[in-house]
């Protein structure tokens, strides 16, 4: 994997181990928006123990576990799915992976089984930057730009995927591979 790229939509950032903030060590963001007014992302390997009923009752009989998507917004709920075709006011990020949409529509493919946990992600929250801020902490050194693909996105191991990418850019990042999310605690 190549780590000096530009953030756009559909790539993922990569915290690097100095990033110690509580919301983001350790962490794996898709970038589901980038543009001159800022970036939005969702943090992908930070499964919550709450389940989306503990949050709404509208998805009756569907009840998978949330994600922390991050500390912007944690009231709002957020997701991510492949269904972007059929769904009306879905946001493109990348081929085959859409943010967003109609909300009924959504319901309505869940209760018909034409969408599934597979299909789908919901977050508690987002990662937000504010115009030229994603482009200091890249210059701080506190984030990796990679590409990614829909299925990493979608069934990325949370409890391993930061550790997992990191081996997967080889040895000079096998230093990383071991640091503690909280340094102090080494």
């Amino acid at each position: 994997m190549k780590a000096t790229l530009e953030p756009e939509s559909g790539r993922i950032l990569v915290s690097e181990p100095s990033l110690t903030d509580r919301f983001f060590a350790h962490s794996v963001v898709l970038i589901a928006e980038h543009d001159t007014e800022g970036s939005f992302g969702l943090i992908i390997n930070k499964p919550s123990n709450i389940r989306l009923s503990q949050i709404t009752d509208e998805f009756p009989g569907f009840d998978p576990y949330l994600f922390l998507g991050g500390p912007v917004k944690v009231e709002n709920l957020y997701f991510i799915h492949t269904k972007g075709d059929i769904i009306e006011g879905s946001l493109k990020i990348m081929d085959g992976l859409f943010w967003g949409g109609n909300v009924k529509q959504i319901k309505q493919l869940i209760r018909s089984n034409q969408l599934s946990e597979k299909d789908i992600r919901f977050f508690i929250g987002y990662a937000g930057w504010q115009p030229s801020q994603l482009a200091r902490e890249l210059s701080e050194n506190s984030w990796l730009v990679l590409k990614t693909s829909v299925d990493e996105v979608l069934k990325v191991n949370t409890e391993s995927a930061w550790r997992k990418i990191l081996i997967s850019m080889g040895e000079e990042y096998a230093p990383w591979v071991n640091y503690p999310e909280d340094p102090q605690m080494n």
